[in-house]
């Protein structure tokens, strides 16, 4: 997450979507007296004791508009990225084996046995992306939500937004994996499709039919 009061910005860093490009394009507009979260790279903590125990920088809208000034919540422009969640989440996994010799060639089990556990469901990297957007009625609560698809164009039309220059985004922290489509069997899809209605709903993602493979 960043606060920027420089430019009256809250930037939400929804997991695998481009976050790390971002933050570092935004790195050179930040004042001072910004504010910033995050652990992968260096541990950096908003100053509010609440959002900083969160512990890593993928602060949500509701727990921003709990423990944020309310003229910042309501007056800053607010945005974030967003990805297709199938492939965000054959991404997420690839993150969380990239240690795991043994994941290689058994993606789709593993996929299958870790979403039948809830301490994984519940993690950051997995969760659906609407969960972190929407506000307490549920409704999405962002000016502006760019895609992982056609990233730079989105972050060129934020920083547009902002009236600041649009930086051209440099592409780290990223995992080795196929397409997304390798990855399922029908089975996994329909269980994939379920656990991300919301995004499916709220992002205007497609759903994928039957793939009819093995």
């Amino acid at each position: 997450m960043i606060v920027s009061h420089r430019h009256r910005f809250i930037f939400f860093a929804v997991p695998r979507t481009g976050t790390h490009a971002i933050r570092t394009a935004l790195r050179g507009c930040l004042g001072p007296d910004d504010w910033q979260q995050q652990s992968l790279t260096e541990q950096v903590r908003l100053p509010v004791p609440a959002l900083a125990r969160i512990g890593h920088g993928h602060v949500t809208l509701r727990q921003a508009r709990a423990h944020l000034p309310e003229a910042i919540c309501r007056d800053y422009f607010k945005f974030a990225c967003v990805r297709n969640p199938y492939e965000r989440f054959v991404s997420a996994c690839a993150m969380l084996n990239r240690r795991n010799p043994g994941y290689a060639g058994n993606e789709r089990a593993f996929m299958k046995r870790a979403l039948g556990v809830r301490r994984f469901r519940e993690r950051a990297l997995v969760r659906p992306q609407a969960d972190m957007l929407v506000d307490e009625r549920g409704a999405l609560g962002m000016d502006f939500v760019g895609r992982y698809e056609t990233l730079q164009q989105s972050f060129d039309e934020a920083c547009r937004r902002l009236g600041i220059a649009a930086p051209s985004l440099s592409h780290g922290n990223a995992t080795e994996h196929g397409p997304w489509m390798d990855y399922y069997d029908d089975d996994l899809l329909r269980v994939v499709t379920e656990f991300y209605r919301r995004d499916f709903d709220a992002l205007a993602y497609d759903r994928a039919g039957a793939l009819s493979c093995a």
